[in-house]
């Protein structure tokens, strides 16, 4: 089967490798070629590093000969399916639908990996919105086990079923949730990551031991402040004004710290700087 991956970022490169790992031709497409450089460099030592775990690395070419770096977007007009994976910003989003739609072949399922943006507004910029859906993936991408499927207003039964079996082929497990704010995990998570910051905010404790606390006070495997970083501030400030936005709900009120820290170029890991600093 062929799949396309639009962006190579982060989750972009997470994504194609699982994809090419599970036996899958696999496209990834970026309009800068450095970062597609940067980003054959990182899936190849990261292929490398899985297979020699699992006493496979004889499998090593195999799964990168899966793997083909391009600028070019036209390359994936024949592919089965196609997975954005830009930016987090809606008018981005929509123009790569857009641009995807005018060029595919009428099998083409669009996917975005998308953490909480409209699936129904994004199929409205095609014309094949039941073949539209959300497939957000978690990061790291080739780690965690969820797939969120998010099935848009006119999202058809057989979109959902394909792209859950495609899910079931990578090893991972998949949830199904209706369009709307968040979906299901992030409408969960992102309270209780702003809850975090606002207490450290409030002074009422400091980020290491707000982490500490919940980490061996709620067994949970990360502190929300760490989570916060991984996730990149400036990426938790777009989705949390999206959740206000969409709802009007007081309760989803951003916490001033993080305004701060994005509004100073703090975006967590990405930047070696937010509620921690890294090497």
């Amino acid at each position: 089967m062929k799949i396309g991956v639009v962006g190579s970022g982060i989750m972009g490169n997470g994504i194609a490798q699982v994809f090419a790992m599970s036996g899958h031709t696999v496209i990834l497409s970026d309009l800068n070629k450095q970062a597609l450089d940067k980003a054959e460099l990182v899936i190849n030592q990261n292929v490398e590093r899985v297979l020699k775990k699992s006493n496979q690395l004889d499998k090593k070419q195999t799964v990168l000969d899966c793997l083909t770096y391009t600028t070019d977007n036209s390359l994936l007009k024949d592919a089965d399916l196609i997975v954005e994976a830009v930016t987090e910003n809606m008018e981005v989003k929509r123009s790569v639908f857009k641009e995807l739609d005018s060029f595919c072949t009428s099998k083409t399922i669009l996917a975005t990996n998308t953490s909480g943006l409209s699936i129904t507004e994004l199929a409205n910029m095609t014309n094949r919105p039941g073949k539209v859906c959300g497939m957000h993936f978690f990061n790291p991408v080739p780690v965690m086990k969820l797939v969120e499927i998010v099935r848009g207003a006119e999202t058809t039964d057989e979109t959902i079923q394909f792209v859950q079996s495609l899910t079931k082929e990578m090893e991972k497990v998949s949830i199904v949730a209706k369009d709307s704010p968040l979906f299901v995990v992030n409408r969960i998570l992102i309270p209780m990551l702003s809850e975090a910051m606002f207490v450290y905010g409030e002074g009422i404790a400091s980020a290491e031991d707000i982490d500490s606390g919940m980490v061996y006070g709620t067994n949970q495997p990360i502190g929300p402040l760490r989570l916060a970083d991984m996730i990149g501030l400036d990426t938790l400030l777009y989705v949390q004004e999206t959740l206000l936005e969409e709802t009007g709900d007081s309760k989803y009120r951003i916490p001033p710290i993080l305004k701060q820290l994005v509004r100073a170029g703090h975006y967590g890991r990405k930047t070696n700087k937010g509620f921690y600093t890294y090497e």
